[in-house]
């Protein structure tokens, strides 16, 4: 099997936590190495970065990045559409040149998407796609929030004329199903996972020590710095706690100078908890574990997630997690056994469950436990076998190897 897996805006060495890179990010270059693993040759075909970017990347033994021009290297996501032209067509020629064929292709957020379902039919292979987030679920979980004016009609189109959608949870299917109205038999749920040998319940103690932190109770944020994290709704619970000052919120993820966290700094600032949060800036997949380890909770205090890769790792990690109640974080965080799942945008409930837990810590230890054992039915083999089996119910029984990905 050949898989062609288009990813315009979201290149997958990129480091996790900063701009515009995140859980898709991590999903598709875990998912890639481990189908090559499989026997599966995967393209993984994104759009320049940077000026230094090497046009090919080998992923693993199987699987290799392909660096397309479309554009100057950074442009901002939302003017990524207006280059989906100019990279489908540089992804034409580099197929013809390279005389490439493929079986099926896989697009990740609704810009790879047009291009998918475009590429897919022309070459007369199956097209499946995961949105990773739809517009409508992101204005609903923030109103604010502004979206090129095309995405929905494109989302919709999309999901109707693509052979399989791929979600992550039930959430996420009845919303596709509902907003997209489409035929639930061609939505699959095939969670992701998590790096079980990588996160792993280490000492706390250590971790700390490696890091420089000391006695203090350490609450942890991982993700990107975006509105739609509801970072702000973090501070203001802990900025409610009692005995504030004897507690640290690291907060790891964004970019060095980015608007988001100049705007956080204010905000922390105003509550004066600037002696209280440590921003620590996206940190490599290496090093993640061990702040989580150090911490004693992780907050994912999302006003939406269509999964949380985040909660995932910490509970790999045996830390248990206070979550907003949105999107697919209750497939993650079960609430009263691995941590607590709390109303969105309500910063006094997350300071309740977090006081809870701080004050508590034979409680914290016992959600640990059962935050680890969750996690361990979550590895990236189970996912991976689970998209394979997908990707084969799309294909004949013998997989049309002769059809030319690229025409010719």
């Amino acid at each position: 099997m050949h898989l062609a897996i288009i990813t315009v805006h979201g290149c997958p060495v990129r480091q996790a936590g900063s701009k515009d890179s995140g859980g898709m990010n991590i999903y598709i270059l875990e998912m890639a190495k481990r189908l090559a693993a499989r026997g599966v040759q995967v393209d993984v075909f994104t759009r320049h970065h940077d000026p230094l970017d090497p046009q090919i990347i080998m992923l693993a033994p199987g699987a290799r990045l392909i660096h397309l021009p479309a554009g100057a290297p950074s442009v901002k996501k939302i003017d990524v559409y207006d280059l989906l032209p100019q990279f489908a067509s540089q992804m034409r020629r580099f197929c013809v040149e390279n005389r490439l064929r493929y079986d099926i292709v896989s697009s990740h957020y609704w810009l790879s998407g047009l291009i998918g379902m475009r590429l897919a039919s022309e070459w007369g292979v199956p097209h499946t796609t995961s949105f990773h987030t739809l517009a409508e679920m992101k204005r609903r979980g923030r109103p604010e929030e502004t979206e090129v004016a095309e995405r929905d009609s494109s989302e919709t189109e999309i999901a109707r004329s693509a052979e399989s959608v791929v979600v992550w949870t039930e959430h996420e299917k009845e919303a596709i199903v509902d907003y997209c109205d489409i035929d639930p038999g061609k939505v699959t749920v095939i969670p992701p996972g998590v790096d079980l040998t990588r996160f792993r319940p280490m000492s706390q103690k250590q971790s700390r020590e490696y890091l420089g932190y000391d006695d203090q109770k350490n609450i942890l944020f991982v993700g990107r710095l975006e509105p739609l994290k509801g970072i702000d709704n973090l501070f203001r619970a802990v900025a409610s706690l009692e005995n504030s000052g004897s507690i640290m919120l690291s907060v790891v993820g964004g970019d060095a100078n980015s608007e988001e966290k100049e705007r956080l700094k204010v905000i922390a600032k105003r509550m004066k908890l600037t002696d209280s949060i440590r921003f620590i800036g996206s940190v490599s997949q290496d090093e993640l574990p061990i702040h989580y380890n150090a911490a004693d909770v992780c907050v994912l205090p999302s006003h939406y997630e269509s999964f949380g890769l985040a909660a995932l790792e910490a509970a790999a990690c045996g830390r248990p997690v206070v979550a907003s109640e949105v999107g697919g974080l209750p497939a993650i965080v079960l609430n009263g056994s691995t941590g607590f799942l709390v109303p969105p945008k309500q910063s006094a409930g997350m300071a309740e469950r977090l006081c809870e837990l701080l004050d508590d810590d034979i409680l914290r230890s016992r959600m640990g436990t059962a935050a680890r054992t969750h996690a361990e039915t979550l590895g990236w083999e189970r996912s991976a076998d689970s998209l394979i089996a997908c990707y084969r119910d799309l294909l004949p029984e013998v997989a049309a190897t002769t059809v030319p990905a690229a025409g010719g």
